[in-house]
């Protein structure tokens, strides 16, 4: 047995070195999303925690509380393969769009207004006196550019959801968007004839809500339970 437990005590000391590695490479990476280091540590911890789990059941019949498999490093050097050069081996070489649409009621312009005025206060230095929000239009963008640009900037009260609509698409090439005037409402969205449509994804807000579970609610769009 003692052979088993000298196996047993360099795979522990494999999982406890990997862990610490990929504590090092999570911290070097500042919460950057993707990043090949955090990933290459995670699959060498994922393994060796697999790898650990395998041994002391063989040896004792027990198991750790870690649920892993096992992950194939050379397919994980895929997921990163383009990144760093090497030539993709996937055969669908295709850029995906993502168009979005959401609509929403607008009970009080007067509030919608005060609530972009007030974002647009807080990006403001303070010495510099903002400029009015002008419009709806206006407070809609004013919402979206002080938030993170995508819709979930626009979960405001005074904006009342109503249905959207996602859909993902195979496109032959980007969008250009130097191609299209500013005022232009349809090019940019308009499908090209060799795109190809792979999904949609139909949106419905949660309004059977009562009032009062409405104000705890919030209004996200997902993980909502009635």
């Amino acid at each position: 047995m003692s052979d088993q437990h000298g196996e047993l005590d360099a795979a522990l000391e494999r999982v406890i070195d990997a862990a610490r590695q990929h504590l090092a490479a999570v911290r070097a990476a500042q919460g950057r999303i993707d990043d090949d280091d955090v990933w290459q540590a995670y699959v060498a911890l994922n393994n060796a925690s697999f790898a650990y789990d395998e041994r002391l059941l063989d040896a004792f019949g027990e198991v750790t509380p870690w649920d892993v498999e096992s992950i194939d490093p050379d397919e994980a050097d895929e997921r990163f393969g383009a990144a760093e050069g090497v030539e993709a081996t996937d055969p669908h070489p295709r850029v995906i769009s993502v168009r979005q649409r959401r609509d929403y009621r607008v009970p009080s312009v007067a509030a919608l207004i005060r609530a972009a005025e007030a974002a647009r206060r807080e990006g403001t230095p303070e010495e510099d006196e903002p400029a009015p929000v002008e419009g709806v239009g206006e407070a809609v963008l004013e919402l979206l550019q002080s938030g993170d640009g995508s819709l979930s900037a626009l979960d405001v009260p005074e904006l009342e959801p109503l249905d959207g609509v996602v859909m993902v698409s195979e496109v032959g090439t980007p969008v250009d968007l130097e191609s299209f005037d500013d005022d232009d409402p349809v090019g940019p969205f308009q499908p090209a004839a060799d795109d190809r449509l792979v999904g949609r994804l139909d949106e419905h807000p949660f309004l059977d809500l009562t009032d009062e579970e409405h104000d705890h609610a919030g209004h996200g769009h997902a993980g909502h339970h009635h």
